[in-house]
């Protein structure tokens, strides 16, 4: 059996995601497979590769997931939409889980959970590609998707929030994740995330998430740790911290900035 194959089938994502009281992950925007290598092998627990702001294709995707499997690390993708045939796809290039946008309903939630479980827990359709093995380890896959993947729901929206009992009441969602910037759109202030209408709108997503021992996950945005540390007091139990476009920006103009002084 091939390194993926030992690698995939023994992951068990629910105790790599969720195995410290914090879990921490970051977002892949770049389609560069070094530069994915070079973030898989710095110590996250998990990565998630972006398909909805970037520039990065299915064709991208499976290439990532396959260098940051090769890494020892576990991999997500964010599609860009709540589509059956798109979540399929990727699920069939072997990530471990999904983190779908604009989850705003109890409704697009089962159409999430649908799209990566195969019956009796959903109705993705079959077929062998490189999560299966390319049909050497369907069985197995099929044991392990419907019992190990990962299904995010990415809180984005005002609606979402109002919806959120419900929302994760769905079985087959593990999680959900706020999107700081579009929930502070839907409320009107887009990136204004002082504003008051917009920190209640966090509290009240926190609560909801203990009340159903749920775990509460959020894009820490800018590559600082004091930020990243205050969403741990808040309540967060995960977070994608920065990412690598801004990783990279941010040390670059830091360290010019010292040198010029």
């Amino acid at each position: 059996m091939g390194f993926y194959r030992r690698f995939k089938m023994n992951m068990r994502p629910q105790k790599i995601f969720f195995k410290k009281n914090f879990s921490l992950g970051s977002w892949i925007t770049f389609t560069n497979v070094a530069s994915a290598e070079i973030m898989a092998k710095s110590g996250f627990d998990w990565l998630a590769i972006d398909m909805e702001h970037s520039a990065i294709t299915l064709y991208h995707t499976q290439r990532l997931i396959q260098v940051i499997d090769l890494a020892g690390c576990a991999s997500f993708v964010r599609v860009g939409e709540n589509n059956p045939n798109l979540i399929k796809r990727v699920m069939d290039a072997g990530t471990c889980g999904v983190i779908v946008p604009m989850v705003n309903s109890k409704d697009d939630a089962i159409k999430a959970v649908n799209a990566v479980k195969y019956p009796p827990l959903g109705t993705r359709g079959v077929g062998l590609a490189r999560a299966q093995g390319y049909g050497l380890d369907f069985e197995k896959y099929k044991k392990w998707v419907n019992k190990n993947s990962i299904v995010i729901a990415q809180i984005e929206h005002i609606e979402a929030i109002d919806a959120l009992p419900e929302i994760l009441t769905v079985r087959g969602v593990d999680a959900s994740m706020i999107g700081p910037y579009d929930l502070s759109a839907s409320l009107g202030y887009p990136g204004d995330f002082k504003r008051k209408e917009f920190r209640s709108a966090l509290r009240r997503y926190l609560e909801v998430c203990k009340e159903f021992n749920k775990p509460a996950g959020i894009h820490s945005v800018t590559p600082d740790c004091a930020s990243l540390k205050g969403r741990i007091k808040e309540g967060f139990k995960f977070a994608a911290f920065s990412f690598d476009a801004l990783f990279l920006g941010q040390k670059i103009k830091d360290e010019l900035k010292k040198f010029r002084k």
